[in-house]
């Protein structure tokens, strides 16, 4: 694989309207998802307001809401609507989390921290069926939940964990307190970081920065607050040459960031999409 360079970032970010990891970022620049399991649209800033709908949601964090039907979505004072980024996020439902088995630990987001998993997803169809996986193995450690508050897959699909006022688990020589644990899936010691991931993790890390007052130069690898080699050095020489750092700050230019939760049936389509080896 050729080495990710900025102007390839950009060039997917802005260019990116087909179901998929590059298109993550850009799929709801028009308002609506380009895909049967959309679960947001909008009007136009002259169209009239849609008749009132019922909806089930479920705040998280920073105004974030979980919804099964059509509405919109806001991350803190902000709104999905057209020429914004909206970023969608598998909802712990539909990728079939476990119950929260303990107490959370809340805290106030201050540094974004980026790891791998460090075992290497040679099939994006089984990534739904690994976070599951992660999630099991650290409950089994004792620890409440995921240990992280978003996976990202190879196919630049992005998995709710905790949540983000919730302190993360480590199993190295830091404290987690006040970071947004933001995980790739893989092993980028011993593999490249796929072009579709990269690019859901930039649009994360953009968010992260935007929604909790981080500048990008501050974004860091756990290698650089820990004993570890986490997040591998394939994906540590962006950050090492500066190169993730200016991809995020390129795309704060547009501060109209936003997540959008998608569940219920949207959801479980999306997944079942996901291991049939279609997103």
């Amino acid at each position: 694989m050729a080495p990710i360079t900025r102007r390839r970032f950009l060039g997917s970010i802005l260019a990116a309207t087909a179901v998929g990891g590059a298109g993550l970022v850009a799929r709801l620049a028009t308002g609506q998802e380009q895909q049967p399991s959309a679960v947001v649209t909008t009007s136009s800033p002259t169209a009239a307001p849609p008749p009132p709908q019922p909806t089930t949601s479920t705040s998280i964090t920073g105004g974030t809401t979980t919804t099964e039907a059509t509405t919109t979505t806001t991350v803190g004072a902000t709104t999905t609507a057209p020429g914004s980024q909206g970023l969608q996020v598998i909802c712990r439902e539909a990728w079939g989390a476990l119950p929260i088995s303990g107490e959370f630990i809340a805290h106030a987001i201050e540094h974004i921290t980026i790891h791998h998993t460090a075992v290497v997803l040679d099939d994006n169809a089984a990534a739904p069926g690994r976070v599951r996986q992660h999630q099991s193995f650290h409950q089994s450690l004792g620890w409440p939940d995921l240990a992280y508050h978003f996976i990202i897959d190879s196919g630049g699909n992005i998995y709710e964990g905790r949540p983000t006022d919730a302190v993360g688990d480590t199993g190295t020589d830091y404290d987690p307190t006040g970071h947004l644990l933001i995980c790739c899936e893989g092993d980028f010691d011993r593999q490249e970081v796929p072009d579709d991931q990269y690019t859901s993790l930039v649009a994360m890390l953009a968010w992260g920065a935007a929604e909790f007052g981080i500048e990008p130069g501050e974004i860091r690898g756990h290698r650089d607050v820990a004993s570890t080699t986490c997040p591998g050095d394939n994906l540590y020489r962006f950050l090492e040459d500066g190169v993730l750092h200016r991809d995020v700050a390129s795309v704060l230019v547009d501060d109209d960031l936003a997540i959008e939760i998608v569940c219920g049936s949207a959801g479980a389509d999306r997944v079942e999409q996901i291991e049939a080896g279609g997103v």
